[in-house]
């Protein structure tokens, strides 16, 4: 088969490539642009601070509508229906904890990481040291997953068949997105998702019109041609049940699922640091709501574009295309608008990749420099040149190592990473950082029970889930939906573990604290004040 053979029965991977190579060029130029007034450590970690509330919550939102949000749950609610939209709640009522729980303390106490956070009154070399592993821990899984979909994608829309053309373009998309970090820093990578999120959610509202206009813009008809398109099963499209709810097990995964989602969010470190972004803790909030507003509107279009999949391309031929549920929303473009829409969406689809992407690389990069290289290694004794300069060393070894996993990772399951990097969020990072603003007593061996209890417990479950092992083969595909196929050493019935992990994580961090007697009066009541007032943040940061 020819390597640029249609991925997609329809496409054209040429247009494909060409309109992706524009939104590079344009880019790159911009990201050229943002790297002039890139000179201190505050412009490369935070773009000095000089993003507005608005430009920021389309930030965020760039950085939070990942390919897994626009393919991934299309695809889930064109086969599952109601079940799958549950996935578009689960995402956005995680803003609620965002916004209502550590925006703007976050903002008002911090400076670039989360380690600054935390070191506010405990102990800076181990507080440090463990929040920039928490931290790494949790961007390598999510980068891990945005490689790894790079290749899917590859084969889904641009038909690049075989190891070598995938792994060819994975790397690109790793050399594209060390490119952005290095040259624009953090203004630059905040000036690509702000582009990518225009571009995604005008495709996505353009689509919304087409498919509603189709069916005289009633969602009664258009949900009823989706049900008659099932088949036998397409009245199970309208109600719970068609994906979770057939065993206990599987009600409590979902519960599991959901908890890590709602509660992950708040913990991701590449949305925290977005935070740093704007000049004022009234800016923080207001980027969040422009974000919820923002990411609210694009997850209702995902409904629309599921169930417009689901009545004019069908399930079953969306589960017999490349990369089955992944392919819905492409399908439906090329049903819509031919060879030009989908190379539209195809290209979105990578750019969404490379904002990502370069999102989380600049946010590990800035967390081990800021927190291991400035604070633990030299001890707070360094300058910002010598801080920034490691950190950009820092982007180019995250970068190859993510594309090297993304290569080594490209067949696995892309859920189970995204799973456990919003479940190691959520265990790891979320208790602490609540304690560390809401708790006086809260000490230094608490945050370190908490946050490494809490990857320790999250990551032993998951290994030993049915995620990684176990799962029965499907008798159409013959695979199992496990990440390694032909074993079993699973003893852990559910796929996500937040439902125990979290709570443990939780008790972790209460145990630690009163089991010590460490506890720092003066440097609390500081925090409390700063973090609810912001007295003294500004001067903190110029520092």
């Amino acid at each position: 088969m020819n390597t640029l053979a249609a991925g997609v029965q329809g496409s054209n991977p040429t247009l494909n490539i060409t309109i992706f190579a524009i939104f590079v060029a344009i880019t790159m130029v911009i990201v050229f642009r943002a790297s002039r007034n890139t000179k201190t450590a505050s412009d490369y970690y935070a773009a000095g601070r000089a993003f507005t509330g608005p430009q920021n919550g389309i930030a965020i939102s760039g950085d939070y509508l990942s390919a897994a949000s626009f393919l991934g749950i299309a695809g889930a609610i064109a086969i599952n229906g109601y079940d799958g939209f549950l996935y578009s709640i689960g995402f956005l009522v995680a803003w609620l904890v965002a916004l209502l729980l550590v925006a703007e303390l976050l903002r008002n106490t911090g400076k670039f990481t989360m380690g600054d956070v935390l070191a506010f009154r405990m102990k800076q070399r181990p507080v440090r040291a463990a929040a920039a592993i928490s931290t790494l821990a949790v961007s390598f899984f999510y980068l891990l997953a945005q490689m790894a979909g790079a290749g899917g994608l590859v084969n889904l829309l641009l038909g690049i068949e075989g190891n070598l053309g995938q792994d060819l373009v994975i790397a690109v998309v790793g050399v594209i997105m060390i490119l952005y970090v290095l040259i624009g820093g953090m203004k630059g990578t905040t000036w690509v998702q702000i582009i990518k999120a225009v571009l995604l959610i005008a495709g996505t509202f353009a689509m919304t019109l087409w498919v509603l206009g189709k069916y005289g813009f009633n969602l009664s008809s258009l949900f009823q041609a989706a049900v008659d398109k099932g088949g036998q099963t397409g009245e199970a499209l309208l109600g719970p049940g068609k994906q979770y709810g057939k065993t206990g097990t599987t009600k409590l995964d979902f519960l599991s699922l959901g908890i890590a989602l709602v509660l992950g969010t708040a913990g991701l470190p590449h949305v925290l640091m977005r935070f740093y972004t704007v000049p004022t803790a009234k800016d923080a909030r207001r980027s969040v709501v422009w974000a919820i507003a923002l990411i609210g509107i694009f997850y209702l279009f995902t409904l629309v574009l599921g169930y417009g999949a689901g009545a004019l391309v069908g399930p079953d031929v969306i589960a017999k295309a490349p990369g089955t549920t992944n392919s819905a929303a492409p399908l439906l473009a090329l049903e819509l608008g031919g060879p030009v829409l989908l190379g539209f969406i195809a290209a979105v689809a990578f750019a969404t990749i490379l904002a990502v992407v370069a999102g989380l690389t600049i946010t590990a990069s800035a967390s081990f420099a800021h927190d291991v290289y400035a604070n633990v290694i030299k001890k707070g004794k360094t300058d910002p040149d010598s801080e920034v300069r490691v950190a950009r060393i820092t982007a180019l070894v995250i970068g190859a190592v993510a594309i090297v996993g993304g290569i080594l990772a490209k067949n696995q399951n892309v859920a189970f990473l995204v799973a456990l990097a919003f479940a190691v969020a959520a265990s790891a990072n979320l208790p602490t950082i609540l304690y560390s603003l809401f708790w006086k007593r809260f000490n230094t061996q608490g945050a370190l029970w908490s946050i490494y209890g809490g990857l320790a417990v999250c990551v032993l479950l998951i290994v030993f889930s049915p995620a990684v092992s176990g799962k029965p083969v499907d008798p159409k595909t013959g695979k199992s939906a496990s990440m390694i196929q032909g074993v079993d050493f699973h003893w852990f019935p559910l796929d996500n573990p937040g439902i125990v992990s979290i709570p443990v994580a939780f008790f972790l961090g209460w145990l630690g604290t009163v089991l010590s007697k460490d506890h720092n009066q003066r440097k609390y009541a500081e925090m409390e004040v700063r973090s609810l007032t912001g007295a003294g943040a500004e001067k903190a940061v110029r520092h």
